[in-house]
């Protein structure tokens, strides 16, 4: 676990695969797990709730048979429901549903944790913290989008760095020590401000990790390296 309460704080890696090689797939999966990520990340949307559809239950199925690292699979769709069956069938261990699509949010996190994987509640941007203040006991984890959810390389919406301080105090104040995960242009510049507020998980895509301005390897250092600027700040922060 991670936060003011634990001794040693760990910041996570979750690739994007939808910015990964999708002519190269396995090659790019076998590239990741050498750098030491720590799980693998698939946004499914179904072009309702996001207006794209860059992955799918196939590619899934695909990856799943060739790597044991864990899946931490985004829902950004209507049907939480029926994409957790089948997401469930495929072998994730973390799952994300959307607070904003979700009608009853606390039998999908329920159904979630039945079906043997780890629950997160996903916020867009504009979505306070307090959305999910009567869940927080159902919860594994906290998804925070910082862009509007859809595509790759967007910029950082304006509040964002301050929503996952707010994340991290709402979690605090209820004495939940349970990882904050952030999604959206976690880039080079900005991962330090993300972790030092609070961030746990850092979903990387375009403009860290998968970024066109240098190979994997050299984009992994400039990550860690960013990550071990936010936890100094973190850290001094908590005295």
């Amino acid at each position: 676990m991670t936060g003011k309460h634990a001794e040693q704080p760990i910041v996570r890696l979750s690739p994007s695969m939808m910015c990964a090689d999708m002519l190269n797939l396995e090659r790019a999966v076998r590239e990741l797990e050498a750098i030491g990520a720590d799980m693998l990340h698939f946004d499914i949307m179904d072009a309702r709730f996001t207006p794209n559809m860059p992955l799918g239950f196939e590619t899934l199925r695909a990856v799943r048979s060739i790597t044991t690292l864990p899946f931490d699979v985004h829902l950004m769709v209507m049907d939480n429901d029926f994409f957790v069956e089948q997401i469930a069938a495929i072998g994730a261990e973390y799952v994300s549903v959307h607070v904003e699509s979700a009608t009853h949010l606390d039998r999908t996190l329920t159904q979630i944790r039945r079906l043997g994987m780890r629950a997160g509640a996903a916020l867009n941007p504009a979505t306070p913290p307090s959305r999910i203040a009567y869940i927080l006991q159902r919860l594994d984890f906290v998804m925070l989008m910082t862009v509007n959810p859809g595509y790759a390389g967007q910029a950082l919406v304006p509040a964002a760095l301050r929503k996952i301080g707010d994340m991290r105090a709402l979690l605090d104040h209820a004495h939940l020590d349970i990882p904050i995960a952030v999604d959206g242009n976690v880039s080079f510049a900005n991962i330090p401000d993300m972790v030092a507020l609070g961030a746990d998980i850092l979903v990387c895509g375009t403009s860290s990790l998968f970024s066109p301005d240098g190979d994997l390897g050299a984009n992994t250092a400039r990550v860690r390296e960013a990550v071990r600027a936010g936890l100094a700040r973190r850290l001094r922060a908590e005295g």
